[in-house]
């Protein structure tokens, strides 16, 4: 996430086009506004299209506009989406749900900045740049035929590939903080910081829906107040009924007893310490680093607990 971090900074300073692949919920919206927030275009319009949730019929007059008498029903001239971002930058959601038939249209606007509104004659020339984000492989969906191919090289001059929450597990703790912060200041609750049980769950669980359940979860948490029920769904629906991949007996990786290096009380030992520096980094996490309250949750001597900390190289 640093490198697209980076990625991120190097082409916001252009107007260069940028397709956003990812899975649903992974933050491809986000990432579209950190890209305008942080380009020249920052105080112009930044004007979102979710091109799943419009009918087919009626993405084109949303896209490009209208003029007065196009069709039934249309009394007055309206601006499309391309001309409200006009200088700024327009993100489309999901391209790969736009209809073949306005692929053409959409083709021209990236190559000549002009398109013509629905039932118009004169050509409306924008400066926008566009953005697209899709979950889909576009690249079986042009070889299905249902999305061009032309299309598809003009909008993939750069292409974001963000990872699914279940592979950078790191954000995971300070991701849920956040959104206990924001939500706990936002209803006016006063729920407690995780608990040692909720953290070790929340580590574990795949997140299917990535941020956006996480978010979700979390909300539902302040609002109700009550975190037991919600933990027993993630685990239930993690399928792992409360035992996680990093237990220590999954650790341990004994040897057979027909083995000659097997050693019951090494085993020993080895759970032990596995279990001692999971429930110590649990603490910690919990208490968000302040080891001296940590110590006191652990029943130990502060020094003891640097000491452990050092011994497991935790602060690394």
């Amino acid at each position: 996430m640093n490198k697209i971090r980076t990625f991120i900074d190097e082409i916001a300073k252009t107007d260069i086009t940028v397709l956003i692949k990812g899975e649903t919920g992974t933050g491809k919206e986000l990432v579209a506004q950190v890209i305008h927030s942080n380009s020249p275009r920052k105080d112009k319009p930044f004007i979102k299209v979710n091109c799943n949730a419009i009918p087919k019929g009626l993405l084109e007059s949303e896209l490009f506009g209208f003029e007065k008498g196009a069709f039934t029903g249309a009394y007055h001239q309206k601006p499309g989406k391309f001309e409200l971002a006009n200088h700024g930058t327009i993100l489309l959601n999901d391209i790969a749900e736009i209809d073949i038939s306005v692929q053409a249209k959409l083709l021209e606007v990236l190559q000549d900045g002009m398109f013509s509104r629905l039932g118009g004659e004169g050509d409306v020339i924008v400066n926008t740049r566009v953005i697209t984000t899709t979950r889909d492989h576009l690249e079986k969906s042009m070889m299905e035929g249902h999305f061009r191919e032309d299309l598809f090289f003009r909008i993939n001059v750069i292409n974001i590939t963000l990872p699914p929450l279940r592979d950078r597990k790191d954000q995971i703790l300070p991701l849920s903080q956040y959104y206990l912060d924001f939500y706990k200041k936002k209803y006016g609750k006063t729920k407690p910081s995780f608990s040692t049980k909720a953290i070790q769950i929340f580590k574990e669980y795949q997140w299917p829906g990535n941020i956006r359940e996480l978010e979700n979860m979390i909300k539902r948490m302040v609002i109700f107040g009550e975190e037991n029920l919600i933990l027993e769904d993630l685990s239930a629906r993690s399928g792992k009924n409360g035992i996680t991949s990093e237990s220590p007996d999954r650790l341990l990786q004994i040897p057979s007893t027909g083995s000659d290096n097997f050693n019951l009380k090494e085993a020993g030992k080895r759970a032990a310490e596995e279990a001692e520096k999971e429930m110590i980094l649990n603490t910690l996490q919990e208490t968000h680093w302040n080891r001296k309250k940590a110590a006191q949750l652990l029943h130990v001597s502060y020094k003891a607990l640097l000491n452990k900390i050092q011994k497991y190289q935790l602060d690394v």
